[in-house]
């Protein structure tokens, strides 16, 4: 049963999710050369049109793909950024083919594509494949990091009532007070600064939109990266599935989840931001929280988008140092990990069994070694190497002593 969630606390708990994505979110059109506010419009709107095409039934949040860095690049090179955005939105069309043809075949060949034993190291690999990105942002100021992470840590265990539902706003609380003293009495670098927050408005005003053109070359690299993202999109279903212990593959359906996710993409594309996809982080805050009432997600795009259009507050936001954020990080990508590894425990995957044992191990190291295959790397490659593995490896059992 759904979980019912009054006014005064969906505010918090839909920060969280909002801080959990904010960085990655405003990264990849600051390495891009996008709008950093589209993206964020974009990414709010495109999370509430998702929620409305799966029935509001999955607690999800898109923000922007990282898969597209590269693509987008060189295609804003050579053809212009109007070229890149409207490939973009092509992309996600692809996504809205491929759905209804699953909608066509039914969730019972993806079912059978996808066992515990190829989910497990799967989801282990989204959030083990994020552990460096965690060590990026806490390297800037490791004791700052470390001291969020102690205080989500003592939140989650010892806290009471609604603070422990709270546990990741508590530490970036907290590790932004701590930077604050440690700047003031010099135990810590200078890792706030609000020289750009004092020289943005309050004034607010919607985002600088560009619209798309459609460049047939632009397209034919861009597109294709749907097909990764599409099997990054399937590892995300299933790591959400596993945590709150629904099945969303089956209902309401992977191909509503695939639409959702298309029609966010295209339409981010024809307002100038980047492609977007589900976010690992906010799996990370449903797993540590267990507040998964798909409401506080939808709030949490409310949220970001009041702050495209109001700078001032997205500013202030991002005088967050990365070290707080990478304490968080530290626990909420080791939950993600944490789910792959208890599916392999509750589906009661024998690894004993030599033929299990090869397909968690193989998929494990072809997802975390930074193998590429046909510029296919980390979760996308494998999630295609376990399902392989698990299609050609022959079912059988050994006795063991």
């Amino acid at each position: 049963m759904r979980e019912k969630i009054s006014i005064t606390r969906l505010l918090p708990l839909g920060l969280q999710h909002v801080f959990a994505m904010f960085g990655a979110t405003i990264f990849v059109p600051l390495v891009t050369g996008l709008d950093p506010s589209v993206a964020l419009f974009t990414s709010g709107l495109g999370t509430i049109l998702f929620h409305i095409i799966t029935k509001g039934k999955v607690p999800a949040y898109l923000g922007s793909s990282f898969a597209f860095i590269a693509p987008i690049t060189l295609v804003t090179y050579n053809y212009g950024v109007n070229a890149a955005i409207g490939a973009c939105a092509v992309a996600g069309l692809m996504y809205l083919i491929v759905g209804f043809l699953i909608k066509k075949l039914g969730s019972e060949v993806i079912q059978s594509l996808v066992p515990p034993v190829v989910i497990g190291p799967v989801i282990m690999v989204i959030g083990l494949g994020l552990a460096g990105v965690a060590n990026d942002y806490a390297s800037e100021h490791y004791l700052t990091a470390l001291v969020t992470l102690a205080i989500v840590i003592v939140v989650s265990i010892f806290a009471k009532g609604f603070f422990k539902l709270i546990p990741i706003l508590s530490g970036i609380v907290g590790g932004y007070i701590f930077v604050l003293i440690g700047q003031s009495v010099g135990f810590a670098p200078e890792l706030i600064s609000y020289a750009t927050v004092a020289s943005t408005s309050w004034q607010p005003a919607l985002p600088n939109f560009i619209f798309p053109v459609f460049n047939i070359n632009a397209i034919l690299i861009i597109a294709p990266i749907a097909l990764v993202t599409m099997i990054e999109h399937l590892g995300d279903m299933m790591a959400i599935s596993r945590t709150v212990g629904i099945d969303y593959i089956e209902d309401p359906g992977l191909h509503r989840t695939l639409i959702g996710d298309g029609l966010a993409t295209t339409m981010a594309g024809f307002l100038g931001g980047p492609p977007n996809t589900t976010y690992g982080e906010n799996i990370g805050v449903l797993a540590l929280t267990k507040v998964t009432n798909p409401i506080v997600v939808e709030a949490a795009a409310v949220i970001v988008l009041l702050l495209s259009v109001f700078p001032k507050v997205g500013e202030v936001i991002n005088t967050i140092p990365l070290a707080v954020m990478g304490g968080v990080m530290i626990m909420v990508f080791g939950m993600i990990a944490s789910v792959g590894m208890r599916t392999l425990i509750e589906k009661n995957v024998d690894l004993m069994d030599t033929r299990n044992l090869i397909i968690v191990s193989v998929t494990l190291v072809v997802g975390l070694s930074g193998i590429s295959f046909f510029d296919i790397e980390g979760m996308g490659l494998a999630a295609i190497v376990g399902i392989l593995l698990n299609k050609v490896l022959p079912e059988t059992k050994e006795e063991t002593n």
